[in-house]
């Protein structure tokens, strides 16, 4: 996935300033794809600039409003239809777990452990993201659930895993 097609997404649910899309990265997309303001304003420069999305309104201090075009919106369909999100699935907590073997049990236990806090901090994190939404009936409210809840059932899997995993080393 590229931020590109990130972008388009969000814009094609409803218009928004650089400022609107990077509230709505933090609030609903972090999890799975974050973005930095100058990675996000770059993008938006590069999608105007092939006519994917046009200034919709200027505002004060340079505010710019962006609208998805119909090339944009091409693009999107094409790219959630007709292009595989594959590739092999990497991992370097996992790579290192493989790797763990090198060092003592302990510090073995204690990495896969780390693994396990670090998945069962990511679920409080996302109970109280989802605690703070204000759901809607709206596609950005039902993909947005169906995003965080899968956020919240991977990390549960992650955290169920390491628990397991400590076991096993001892």
């Amino acid at each position: 996935m590229s931020l590109r097609h990130a972008v388009l997404g969000m814009l094609a649910d409803e218009p928004g300033s650089g400022y609107d899309l990077l509230r709505r990265f933090e609030r609903a997309m972090a999890n799975v794809w974050p973005a930095t303001q100058s990675q996000l304003y770059g993008e938006l420069g590069k999608l105007e600039t092939a006519g994917m999305i046009h200034v919709l309104a200027e505002g004060p201090r340079g505010r710019k409003e962006y609208e998805i075009t119909e090339a944009g919106r091409a693009e999107l369909r094409h790219w959630l239809v007709d292009v595989d999100p594959g590739g092999p699935p990497r991992s370097a907590a996992l790579l290192r777990v493989y790797f763990l073997g090198s060092v003592s049990p302990a510090q073995a236990r204690g990495y896969v452990a780390s693994m396990g806090e670090s998945a069962r901090a990511r679920e409080e994190r996302l109970d109280e993201l989802e605690g703070s939404i204000d759901w809607g009936d709206d596609n950005q409210s039902l993909y947005g659930r169906l995003v965080l809840e899968w956020g919240k059932r991977f990390s549960a899997m992650q955290r169920e895993w390491a628990e397991w995993a400590v076991k096993q080393v001892e």
